[in-house]
């Protein structure tokens, strides 16, 4: 799931981001709202988190924007506005939650949690291939009663494999659907990601799933 976070304040973005990202989430988050517009132009998000008060494009305005565009992924409104009427504005604009700063890091991820369901791409909270289940809840895979826990970017990588099941994915794809806008994976990032989830995968008797095709990329078969 990947999530658009938009916060100026970068002592407040950072461990907001954290948050999210240790809870399997993929995290863009930016402090302006032009680079925020910019992104929504180009990528596809599960769910927005807007602050009210951005440099030169308000979060409220983003949120109006998006939904003029017939964008329907949920937006939760973080700001310091609390008052009735602020809430009554942030929600006609299209908003479908407000969080009032400063926000309880686990509300949040409750909310987060309530918001993705809401998300036209959510497929729920495990995802199957054939006997392998990946649980999102607790970032765990289990096979014949058997489960290991994966790291945040290990779920990552084996959600996005399981979304495409059976077809190719060259190493450029699964790069642009796994690493946060801005920051760029060394040359080898990827082939050490799949080597460790292939370790875990191990541990289930699923190592051979996934599948190296040389020249190509990755694919994830049962076996």
């Amino acid at each position: 799931m990947r999530i658009l976070l938009v916060e100026d304040d970068p002592e407040q973005l950072e461990p907001l981001q954290g948050v999210l990202s240790e809870a399997g989430y993929i995290v863009d988050g930016v402090e302006d709202g032009e680079i925020a517009q910019w992104l929504l132009s180009k990528k596809q998000y599960d769910l927005l988190i807007l602050d009210w008060m951005l440099p030169n494009i308000s979060g409220l305005s983003l949120c109006r924007l998006y939904r003029l565009l017939g964008k329907t992924a949920p937006v939760l409104m973080l700001t310091a506005k609390d008052t009735t009427p602020d809430k009554v504005e942030g929600l006609d604009a299209g908003a479908d939650d407000y969080l009032v700063k400063p926000a309880d890091l686990m509300e949040l991820l409750a909310r987060v949690r309530a918001l993705s369901r809401r998300s036209p791409n959510w497929q729920g909270d495990t995802f199957s291939v054939a006997d392998l289940q990946l649980h999102l809840s607790n970032l765990t895979v289990e096979r014949n009663s058997a489960s290991v826990e994966l790291s945040p970017r290990e779920a990552q990588l084996l959600e996005y494999m399981m979304r495409h099941h059976n077809l190719v994915l060259t190493r450029e794809q699964i790069e642009e659907a796994l690493w946060e806008w801005g920051s760029e994976p060394e040359s080898n990032a990827l082939t050490v990601l799949v080597r460790k989830l292939r370790h875990r995968l191990q541990l289930i008797g699923a190592a051979d799933w996934i599948k190296t095709i040389y020249g190509m990329g990755y694919c994830l078969k049962s076996c």
